[in-house]
């Protein structure tokens, strides 16, 4: 494969050569000279090329986060890098490089046309995020077999496709293979797919395509139902109360607790473990529920809160708008009168009283914004105390039913013991006739020994509760500061942003006024 690079050192992608680049590409008149001077701001740049640079590495384009065409073709790459920053990019080119393997594009989700021309590809993969891809040309490249394109089955989107140079291109079916198994590819290798082409691939693949469509329909609902189980998980942590619809709590303590499975082969445990289960997996259920009402009652809240919220803003912003409009009428006829005047001594009094309006419409207007001020006080701290209470309950019902599971471990924890001791007062007195493995029945050596083995289980069983119910007060707390912190600086900077416009509006009608020459009635 031929390459048209320089045959100079081998280049890395630096800060000197992305300046370079950028103002190569730019302007070139004196908008551009200026641009040089000022310094150009890469987040700025939407398109740049960096082709023929002999650049073996690429690096350093984290800036370029508004990225959307990059040209690297015709360099001597080796591996696909460095791009996760470029979530913008619709158009990439890495032609005419030495890539073996397709990598590194999982974040341009926005990615439309992919050129891999030229390089030393063997496998089409590591493509999946790529869903909007419509035109890939992966042309000489090392791609034998037909069954990797059905790989490309996956991207609705894909109509434009460029295999030539290929091994697989070698194959009588090439064609015709991809025509059945990529129905909606318009052109492939830059000819159109004609229709005759289409049919007779439909006719001789038939039955295959139609088992691979009933195996790509029950991927589909595995695909839809794991998709729906995520979505359900991540609305049950909104909540705090993932998983706790049932055993995993239970099953995470046994899970790490060593103990356990030897304790199980005492006299009556399965039958105690079974009891203790049922009810422990009851309270989490209890907790599971409550937690999501509790959850809708937060999101009400919060719901109500931006409801009012923005009933108060419009209400602010209509009076304001009306305010200005008043204003800005009365100004209209102002000057038109005051420009009708000869008389120098009324036109100047005219002035002065216009300049007065000025005064009374920024005081009419600052104290318009003071009261919106003083009104989303009283609301933000309403909203405040509303969500400080339902926090609080929340976490106050959680605790107490966190302490009924300690309850219930603390109590399994006794009869368990009692059962330890027993046990092992049976087997020094020979009254032991069950079988039981070696590795438990070294636990009966003697009474430290059983002893400190159940305490040990317990202990493991109360951390996993205590970390859970922390977990829970943590998260229910921190998403309660947050968000009111978030309300206190929306409200900050809105109130900022408010009196800045108000100055502005001021200064532009004070501007106007001191440019108005008495001088000129």
């Amino acid at each position: 494969m031929s390459r048209l690079y320089d045959s100079t050192e081998p280049n890395v992608i630096d800060e000197d050569m992305l300046q370079k680049a950028v103002e190569e590409q730019g302007p070139q008149e004196e908008v551009g000279q200026l641009a040089k001077k000022e310094g150009i701001n890469f987040k700025d740049v939407k398109e740049l090329q960096l082709d023929f640079r002999n650049i073996l590495k690429i690096d350093n384009l984290w800036q370029f986060v508004n990225l959307t065409k990059l040209q690297l073709d015709n360099n001597i790459i080796e591996r696909i890098e460095a791009l996760d920053s470029l979530v913008h990019l619709v158009w990439l080119d890495l032609s005419f490089n030495n890539i073996e393997v397709i990598e590194g594009l999982d974040t341009l989700v926005k990615l439309q046309d992919l050129s891999l021309y030229n390089n030393r590809i063997s496998k089409i993969e590591n493509l999946d995020m790529l869903q909007e891809l419509q035109v890939f040309s992966v042309g000489n490249n090392n791609i034998q077999t037909l069954e990797n394109i059905i790989y490309l089955r996956k991207f609705k989107s894909l109509r434009t496709l460029n295999l030539t140079g290929n091994p697989v291109c070698e194959n009588e079916l090439y064609s015709m293979f991809i025509a059945a198994y990529l129905p909606d590819l318009v052109y492939l290798d830059f000819r159109l797919v004609d229709d005759n082409t289409r049919e007779m691939a439909l006719i001789k693949y038939q039955y295959a395509i139609e088992e691979m469509k009933q195996g790509e329909a029950v991927a589909l609902v595995k695909q839809q139902a794991l998709e729906a189980s995520e979505k359900e998980v991540e609305y049950h942590k909104s909540a705090y109360v993932e998983y706790l619809n049932g055993p995993f709590l239970f099953d995470s303590m046994y899970a790490e607790d060593p103990e356990a499975a030897k304790l199980v082969y005492l006299p009556g445990v399965p039958e105690l473990l079974e009891i203790y289960k049922s009810k422990f997996v009851d309270i989490c259920e209890s907790l599971f529920e409550y937690g999501l009402r509790q959850h809708e009652k937060r999101e009400a809240e919060v719901a109500l809160f931006y409801e009012c919220l923005n009933e108060a803003l419009q209400d602010s912003q209509e009076q304001g708008t009306k305010i200005m409009q008043d204003f800005e009428e009365k100004n209209h006829r102002a000057i038109d009168v005051i420009q009708s005047l000869s008389d120098t001594q009324v036109a100047e009094r005219k002035l002065t009283e216009y300049n007065e309006d000025i005064t009374k419409l920024s005081e009419t207007l600052m104290t318009l914004e003071m009261q919106l001020v003083d009104q989303l006080e009283e609301v933000i701290k309403d909203f405040e105390r509303n969500i400080a209470d339902l926090v609080s309950t929340f976490i106050e019902n959680e605790q107490g039913m966190m302490a009924q599971c300690r309850d219930l471990e603390n109590h399994h924890h006794e009869k368990l013991l009692e059962i330890a001791i027993s046990t092992l007062e049976k087997i020094v007195k020979s009254e032991f006739d069950e079988e039981m493995p070696d590795d438990v029945r070294m636990l009966f050596v003697d009474k430290d020994t059983i002893v400190n083995a159940v305490n040990a289980s317990h202990d493991i069983h109360l951390l996993k509760i205590d970390n859970r119910e922390d977990e829970i007060i943590t998260k229910a707390n921190g998403w309660a500061s947050t968000l009111i912190e978030k309300v206190h600086k929306n409200e900050i900077q809105r109130n900022r942003s408010r009196v800045m416009e108000i100055n502005q509006y001021i200064d532009h009608l004070r501007s106007e006024l001191d440019n108005f020459d008495i001088l000129e009635i």
